[in-house]
């Protein structure tokens, strides 16, 4: 297992690259060019002033997330084709600083959704959450409003430019239906995997989050079933899952390990995080600790471990303690502390692995 850590940029992210630094076993940085509109083509010189920075610390820079996919992409309009190109030229681009994940989703408007960014729990830290009753009867504007209360800081999968067209967007998708959805992601697979195939790049979509239809918008990537139609719509190893543990942990019925051991070799990058799932609907991200939360992330990364996995992981989200100032879920303080936690969880797998083998 890889340890990595999302840095949204200088000037851009409370947290510095010093500090990540001194995280035990972290060696790169997950990173993307966030003032970048999706469909646009990411210019090489930023591409190298991320690269230069990484460098001076000695972090690697090969997982990106995300290079966003355009909204025509996903609808099926005609102009996809310019943005699938302009795609393909960025992969080839981040190909030459040694990136070799790509990281993206192909949910309809809204990338991640949460009802609360400062959802107060019991220690007194806060932390994302989702009430279900809420996104039922709550007009998806009040949300982006809701959201969009950082100006200061770059809110990825809610980029203001692009939600000021809400309502064009949303009558775009009107008849749009999962399984136009599903053919509209083939195309753009079947396109795009080649290409990054050529250049040792592998592209690995992120499920749904929450992995459910919200406000009647139609979602594909929800769970195992899922996972395995997209990962046979162009059967490639670089065809691939980032496998999140949150995302898809949010639904009970989802068994994240045996995700883990079936999808092992299609698995380059993982997200481990704990959501405590109640039932009626509504879930709040917690600390890492298995006990915390309701998915099992000693079971999860103990499977990693059997696997043998090799490839990126990163804590991600994590809650906002002692007083922390930073962007929601994406703070300093609990994703170090969720490192060491999986670190702990790993080294106790590997250490009880070695022994079985030694007899």
């Amino acid at each position: 297992m890889r340890m990595v850590f999302r840095w949204y940029g200088k000037g851009n992210d409370t947290v510095t690259l010093e500090q990540i630094k001194q995280i035990p076993g972290v060696e790169g940085i997950v990173w993307a060019l966030h003032d970048m509109m999706p469909g646009e083509e990411w210019p090489m010189d930023k591409i190298m002033a991320y690269k230069e920075l990484s460098d001076a610390y000695g972090l690697h820079l090969e997982v990106v997330e995300s290079v966003n996919v355009h909204e025509d992409i996903k609808l099926g309009l005609p102009t996809r084709d310019l943005y699938i190109e302009n795609y393909i030229r960025t992969i080839e681009k981040l190909a030459k600083v040694g990136v070799k994940t790509i990281c993206y989703n192909f949910m309809p408007v809204f990338d991640w959704t949460r009802t609360n960014l400062y959802k107060e729990l019991e220690d007194g830290s806060t932390a994302l959450f989702y009430e279900k009753a809420a996104i039922d009867s709550m007009d998806p504007h009040e949300l982006v409003r809701k959201i969009a209360v950082k100006p200061d800081l770059t809110m990825p999968g809610w980029e203001p430019e692009r939600l000021a067209q809400l309502s064009v967007l949303f009558e775009a998708y009107k008849n749009v239906t999962e399984e136009d959805l599903w053919g509209n992601l083939q195309y753009f697979l079947e396109r795009v995997v080649p290409a990054a195939a050529e250049h040792d790049v592998k592209m690995a979509i992120h499920p749904d989050d929450p992995p459910w239809p919200v406000f009647g918008l139609p979602r594909i990537m929800t769970g195992q079933d899922s996972i395995r139609r997209l990962l046979n719509l162009v059967d490639s190893p670089y065809n691939c899952v980032t496998l999140c543990s949150g995302s898809l942990g949010a639904n009970p019925a989802n068994d994240i390990p045996a995700m883990v051991r079936e999808f092992a070799d299609r698995i380059p990058f993982a997200h481990i995080r704990n959501v405590k799932v109640y039932e009626n609907g509504d879930f709040v991200e917690t600390s890492h600790r298995a006990s915390d939360g309701s998915v099992d992330t000693v079971e999860v990364v103990r499977a990693y471990s059997d696997i043998g996995f090799t490839g990126y992981a990163r804590p991600d989200h994590g809650r906002h303690i002692w007083d922390e100032k930073c962007r929601p879920g994406y703070g300093l303080y609990d994703r170090a502390l969720g490192i060491m936690y999986l670190w702990g969880v790993w080294d106790a797998a590997e250490r009880a692995k070695k022994e079985r083998m030694n007899g």
